[in-house]
């Protein structure tokens, strides 16, 4: 438990301070910090329709931010599952408009359409950094353009539905293939799914062989490679597996959001799922309660416009103040704090960054 807690401690603090940064922010377009954490926490967790808004949003962050979670215990820093996601959209879109499909088979098999375009798309970047040397973060950043470029060019060419004239989208989904709410609710199965991969994940990576084997080659890949291990393979299986997460956000996004595939679908969940990851750790369990909380704050951005006439974008400032201060807090983990505060209390306030550094390089 005591463990528990000091894994937490950091982000919980990165992003106490980043609301904190957030509110001297809106203080400057003449809001009130008050009013603007208030109206925040309101519009995300006040009533069950914010709930349900908050909810909705969750499902894509929670497989959006494994696709960075799962490379990321294979050692990979894999941040292009936006590219994967629309890919794994339009896979789906693209699907439904060329088979006969219908009823729940059809769902399933959308569903796994969408699963394998985005895997395929994430493998790519880990073959590359395999077999020609490039840096995994740098190609799957720049993948996930050139997915963006090929989804436009195909929603808007040869997949258009001739009768979508002011908005390009492909064929809307048939009824029965579209994935509808829970109990009635606005919050769709796609909730369920998030939930159900992330837990599959956790138990994957943690009571399995393979699992086992992606983290020895995230901890240490000489160690692996001497051991035995197929690294190269188990690599390519953990892009393979966060990729597909991604693409199944998209296409479940199309089933039961949008209908289609369409502009609407590139809306920067696979950007925000980078954040989400980072906050947990890159522990499939810790995403839940960290997609939940941001899949809030974006639910809350409409009322923010409403009620202070702040841009419905501002939000994006807070999740930008709380990725850098995530990353600078990372710098920190690790730190003895007795023994610093001790040093501190001997030597005197006169140069506190300088044993900070020490005590950080020392843990390092």
């Amino acid at each position: 438990m005591r463990a528990l807690f000091r894994e937490a401690l950091l982000p919980v603090a990165a992003i106490a301070a980043a609301l904190a940064l957030f509110g001297v922010f809106v203080s400057f377009a003449g809001a009130s910090p008050v009013e603007v954490w208030r109206i925040l926490f309101q519009g995300a967790f006040g009533d069950w329709f914010s709930w349900q808004n908050t909810l909705q949003r969750a499902a894509p962050l929670m497989l959006t931010a494994l696709c960075v979670a799962i490379p990321a215990r294979a050692g990979l820093t894999v941040i292009g599952g936006e590219g994967a996601l629309v890919l794994g959209g339009l896979a789906a879109a693209a699907l439904a408009q060329a088979l006969p499909l219908a009823g729940w088979p059809g769902s399933v098999a959308v569903c796994l359409a969408g699963a394998l375009a985005g895997g395929a798309w994430i493998m790519l970047a880990g073959w590359l950094r395999q077999w020609r040397g490039v840096n995994e973060t740098i190609s799957s950043l720049l993948l996930a353009y050139v997915a963006i470029g090929l989804f436009k060019h195909l929603v808007e060419g040869p997949l258009r539905d001739p009768s979508s004239l002011n908005k390009p989208s492909t064929h809307a989904l048939a009824e029965s293939l579209r994935i509808g709410g829970i109990a009635g609710s606005d919050v769709h199965w796609g909730l369920v799914l998030g939930l159900l991969a992330c837990i599959a994940a956790a138990l994957w990576l943690r009571w399995t062989p393979s699992g086992f084997s992606v983290r020895v080659v995230g901890g240490n890949l000489r160690a692996a490679q001497l051991v035995g291990l197929p690294a190269t393979r188990l690599i390519l299986l953990a892009c393979a597996c966060g990729g597909a997460a991604a693409g199944l956000a998209g296409a479940v996004e199309v089933a039961a959001v949008h209908t289609s595939a369409n502009a609407s679908l590139i809306a920067g969940y696979g950007y925000a799922g980078i954040l989400v990851s980072f906050i947990a750790r890159h522990h499939p369990l810790a995403v839940v309660p960290v997609a939940i909380l941001f899949g809030g704050f974006a639910a809350a951005g409409s009322l923010l416009q409403r009620r202070l006439g702040l841009p419905d974008a501002s939000v994006l400032v807070l999740q930008g103040i709380a990725f850098v201060l995530i990353l600078a807090s990372e710098a920190l983990r690790g730190t003895d704090w007795k023994a610093l505060l001790a040093r501190l209390w001997r030597f005197g306030p006169s140069e506190p960054l300088t044993l900070l550094v020490a005590e950080t390089k020392e843990t390092q």
